[in-house]
């Protein structure tokens, strides 16, 4: 039964308690003495025990101190700092607009040699075009009612696409045909698209699968995700980014990537997909 996107996330929170837990029973207090300690309601101490609520750097650093163990401090807010950044929800990531996530999200493809890329709903930022990209991040925007800073964005999500020809870098993508089908903008940007995938996909750098959507499954649809080497995974969901880094995870995205891999079809065969949907558009 697969688990919520946030359900890793919650369990990086629950460790996190636990070791303030575990803090304050070695100092040989109760939470209420703790609290007194901290000058907090008892309940603060319970909310955070039980990971309700996530502990500021201040707060940690009162905790560690009232048990005696200021020296662990900094440790546990590096590691509170990584727990918040798993699951970061889309309005709290756009409050200011969606540049900088996409300026974040080129430094995450400019480090990697190798991102694995399956897409069920759009084109990958990285092969968009402006035009493309400018109807889709405008219906986010719209969507979640964050400032509009649209053609900024846009700039910086296309940018990625210059790493295709740079450096050391490769892609592998495995792109649903419904992608291919589902119209983002009017029919002259979707042509726009569909025309640049065909012009990227002989580069050296790239290799572009599509999974048909007669294709015997052996392996579900899933929500995007992106494999930045074998050390970190963003997952795209309706609501949030839910960054993944344990390795039993890594290895699950991994795993999951090559039996989508099977279901994809390459070369000439994946140029007769694109062209198909090509002509659809009339």
């Amino acid at each position: 039964m697969p688990t919520s996107p946030s359900s890793s996330a919650q369990a990086a929170r629950l460790a996190l308690a636990n070791r303030l837990v575990d803090l304050r029973k070695a100092a040989g207090l109760t939470g209420r003495q703790l609290a007194f300690r901290c000058g907090w309601n008892p309940s603060k101490v319970s909310r955070i025990q039980s990971a309700r609520t996530p502990p500021s750097d201040s707060d940690i650093r009162a905790w560690c101190t009232a048990c005696t163990a200021a020296d662990q401090s900094d440790d546990l807010i590096a590691t509170s700092r990584a727990v918040e950044s798993m699951y970061m929800e889309w309005r709290r990531l756009h409050r200011a607009g969606m540049r900088q996530v996409q300026e974040d999200f080129y430094t995450l493809h400019e480090r990697a040699e190798l991102c694995r890329t399956y897409v069920s709903n759009v084109v990958p930022g990285f092969l968009q075009t402006p035009g493309y990209a400018t109807a889709l991040m405008r219906s986010i925007t719209e969507f979640q009612g964050t400032p509009d800073d649209v053609a900024d964005a846009v700039a910086a999500r296309v940018a990625r696409g210059r790493l295709l020809n740079e450096g050391r870098h490769r892609f592998a993508v495995l792109m649903e045909e419904w992608v291919l089908r589902s119209r983002i903008g009017d029919a002259e940007t979707m042509a726009g698209q569909l025309g640049h995938l065909l012009a990227v996909m002989p580069l050296a750098s790239l290799s572009l699968g599509v999974i048909p959507s007669t294709a015997q499954r052996r392996m579900w649809p899933l929500e995007a995700f992106y494999l930045y080497d074998d050390r970190h995974a963003v997952v795209e969901t309706l609501t949030a980014e839910v960054n993944v880094t344990q390795p039993r995870e890594i290895a699950d995205y991994t795993r999951a990537f090559g039996e989508l891999q099977r279901l994809a079809v390459y070369g000439a065969r994946a140029r007769a997909l694109i062209t198909s949907a090509l002509a659809a558009l009339g």
